[in-house]
């Protein structure tokens, strides 16, 4: 469909945070000249950036804030971070944060946390360090992301120089249980029952090999690090028999000697050893890892997500996202670099088809234009906007980071570089775009998160690329953060409203990493809460329910590694996965978290998250963050306490029912077998009465009502 050409200039109002009497609008840059007659459409969300960098708050600022939140002036900075806004929100000045100033160190540094503790930390182990290595900024063994399988056992650790298998039966006491060196890139990981999935970018080998290329340094990132090839176990553990095999018989086809180029983000002669796609492992026995497909692709593959097709129960589909140079046909036959031919391998992803009884015979089935205009067929018919000037960028969007597929609700986000997509899914092998959007404020449109409803879609900006210092005091503060946008509409009518900002608020140092990277839901029934990486601006956890009032509610960080250096470090991904925080952390190892309870997030909230299951990507223990899981929660009386938790914390409900609920349920739970029935009839009633309350709230409340009403209904039911 035509996309409307609409510039959306917004003004951002600061609100009274913490009841500081202050509103202040915030400057605004020029809109952008509109496109010419005959340029390619904007999303209806484009819009022009905003670049305010608030100030530290004075004294009397930040005794404002305390008196407002009933706490002394020096615990106002600790209060403020607990429910306050991101940067995008909030008070109009930076106040005094805990995360500021703590000791660097590798393993020793100082630590600040709120409402999360750590429960437990794995270093980084022997074999995915290079004790001599000379740079901090070297990515060679740098940790990456996280998938999660084998029945909850499994934590599987993309690191760039392989695969790293953590043993998660008991979350609190992770134990090491397998090293796969097998270098070639990021190392993007996926789970689907007993099959593992990693991204290969980079110069790899078709056989995990060290070997450096022929042709290091001509394309690629440069050679892979030295180190053996084959699974490891730590010290002490029984050696694995297998290893990492070249793909097995009926796998995609390794290209024949003296084949054509490619490799990296630019172009190599061929190779015909070069590994360029997506790798397929058995992980039946993850002590005992074995590759058994290597699928090849044009652009590798940066990062890539599992989808699937509810008609198709034979078959998942992997869309993968390339960022590199495009091979020649000479190396790999189809591939077409050049951007103007009408079949050219860029401005699309790649659809892979796995089929689940030979993932050995898994192949690339579409390349999917998804920047097509439908009227025109014009394959490059979107721009993104110059970061801060709004301008139309000089050259049209060709690839995505990363993309996340919604299955339950056949959807799928798109970050793609300088837009982001909305995209339905219901033809699995050709993606339809549905909407797209642009952001001033975003450099590198970098992930994409729906929450649980499919309302909302947020969106990650990868500013500086990851290796950069970018959450300093000079820094806009919705730069490197996240943009949420509502998804309006039904059916192919559906679009995306930008609805908020939010960046971790605390000012990092100059030494340190920072900007917004992978996060997770975290599945609290009745609210939309975000847990993300921030690299070495450390783990957050924000409520983004309300889109326009986006708030933190818990966090953990520690110092730079190098208090004069900047070595590249923090946290890659932080997942909510059965009831813990994951933090794969890209130079220190893995970080095991809980929750703790707090005036943001109630006792009741954490253990109904903790029922939560997963639906619509894989086995209900496999999950993927890039494949969305659907969460349900059951009749629990748990659940419907931390609804309740809700109505209470918004006073959406007089005191006097809420309490009367709380009793009920408790009566119900302690009753006799003789005088259950009577108890159920009374809260029976009660939570009827909730329904009617219902009618005449807000939408939250009303929904938090009707949801809490029928959860003790249900559970009701089954206790008659």
């Amino acid at each position: 469909m035509v996309m409307n050409t609409r510039t959306h200039v917004r003004r951002i109002v600061v609100g009274t945070a913490l009841g500081l009497a202050v509103t202040t609008v915030l400057a605004q840059n020029p809109p952008a000249t509109p496109p010419a007659a005959g340029a390619p459409q904007q999303g209806r969300a484009a819009t022009v950036g905003q670049i305010p960098i608030p100030q530290p708050c004075t004294p009397e600022q930040i005794a404002a804030a305390a008196a407002a939140a009933n706490q002394p002036a020096g615990a106002a900075a600790a209060g403020r971070r607990g429910g306050g806004g991101g940067r995008g929100g909030g008070v109009p000045c930076h106040m005094p944060d805990p995360r500021e100033g703590l000791k660097a160190g590798k393993y020793d540094a100082g630590e600040a946390a709120l409402n999360m503790r750590l429960v437990t930390t794995m270093r980084q182990p022997e074999g995915m360090f290079d004790p001599n290595a000379t740079t901090g900024r070297s990515l060679d063994y740098a940790n990456s992301d996280l998938a999660f399988g084998l029945n909850g056992r499994l934590a599987l650790q993309g690191n760039f120089h392989g695969l790293i298998f953590y043993n998660i039966e008991d979350p609190k006491k992770t134990s090491l249980q397998t090293l796969l060196a097998c270098p070639g890139g990021q190392g993007d990981v996926s789970i689907w029952g007993n099959l593992a999935f990693m991204s290969v970018e980079g110069y790899g080998r078709l056989d995990c090999g060290a070997q450096p290329s022929p042709n290091a340094g001509r394309g690629g990132r440069g050679a892979a690090a030295p180190g053996a090839a084959g699974a490891t176990p730590p010290a002490g553990a029984t050696p694995p028999v297998g290893g990492a095999n070249p793909p097995a018989a009926g796998a995609a086809t390794p290209p024949a000697a003296g084949a054509g180029a490619g490799g990296g983000r630019g172009t190599a002669p061929p190779d015909p050893n070069r590994m360029y796609g997506v790798r397929i492992f058995d992980i039946t026995d993850p002590r005992k890892p074995r590759q058994v497909a290597g699928v090849q692709t044009c652009r590798g593959s940066h990062t890539h997500s599992i989808v699937t097709d509810p008609n198709d129960k034979e078959n998942i589909y992997i869309y993968v996202s390339g960022t590199s140079g495009i091979r020649s046909a000479d190396e790999k036959a189809g591939c077409v670099p050049d951007p103007n031919a009408p079949n050219t391998s860029s401005f699309g992803i790649d659809v892979i088809k796995v089929p689940l009884a030979h993932p050995e015979q898994s192949a690339v089935v579409s390349h999917a234009y998804i920047f097509m205009d439908a009227n025109t067929g014009e394959i490059a018919s979107i721009r993104g906007r110059d970061q801060g000037t709004g301008a139309p960028k000089a050259n049209p969007t060709a690839g995505c980071h990363d993309v996340t597929s919604f299955p339950f609700f056949q959807l799928l986000g798109g970050a793609c570089s300088g837009n982001g997509l909305l995209l339905d899914t219901k033809n699995v092998a050709k993606p339809k775009r549905l909407d797209d959007v642009a952001d001033p404020a975003f450099a590198f449109w970098h992930s994409a998160t729906f929450n649980n409803d499919a309302t909302k879609l947020l969106f990650s900006d990868e500013w500086g690329g990851g290796t950069q210092p970018m959450c300093q005091s000079i820094h806009p503060p919705m730069w490197g953060g996240d943009a949420v946008f509502d998804i309006q509409g039904t059916g192919d009518g559906r679009h995306l409203r930008f609805g908020g900002y939010f960046k971790m608020p605390s000012w990092q140092t100059s030494t340190e990493n920072c900007v917004a990277h992978n996060g997770s839901l975290v599945p609290v029934p009745g609210r939309d809460i975000l847990a993300q990486a921030f690299y070495q601006g450390g783990a957050t956890v924000f409520d983004f329910t309300n889109s326009s009032n986006i708030k933190e509610i818990a966090y953990f960080d520690r110092g730079p590694i190098d208090a004069g250096n900047l070595i590249i470090g923090g946290y890659w991904s932080v997942y909510y996965y059965n009831g813990y925080l994951y933090g794969s952390e890209i130079a220190r190892g893995l970080d095991v978290f809980e929750l703790t309870p707090s005036a943001h997030l109630s006792q009741n909230e954490i253990d109904a998250a903790k029922l939560a299951t997963r639906e619509g990507c894989g086995a209900s223990n496999d999950f993927n963050v890039q494949c969305q899981p659907h969460y349900v929660w059951p009749a629990s009386f748990v659940v419907a306490r931390a609804y309740l938790d809700q109505l209470e914390r918004d006073k959406a409900l007089p005191q006097e029912k809420i309490d009367a609920l709380n009793a009920a349920i408790k009566d119900v739970e302690g009753a006799s077998a003789a005088n259950r029935r009577a108890a159920v009839t009374k809260l029976d009633t009660l939570a009827a009465d909730l329904v009617k309350d219902a009618a005449g709230a807000p939408a939250i409340s009303a929904s938090r009502m009707k949801a809490a009403a029928s959860t003790i209904q249900k559970r009701n039911a089954q206790l008659r």
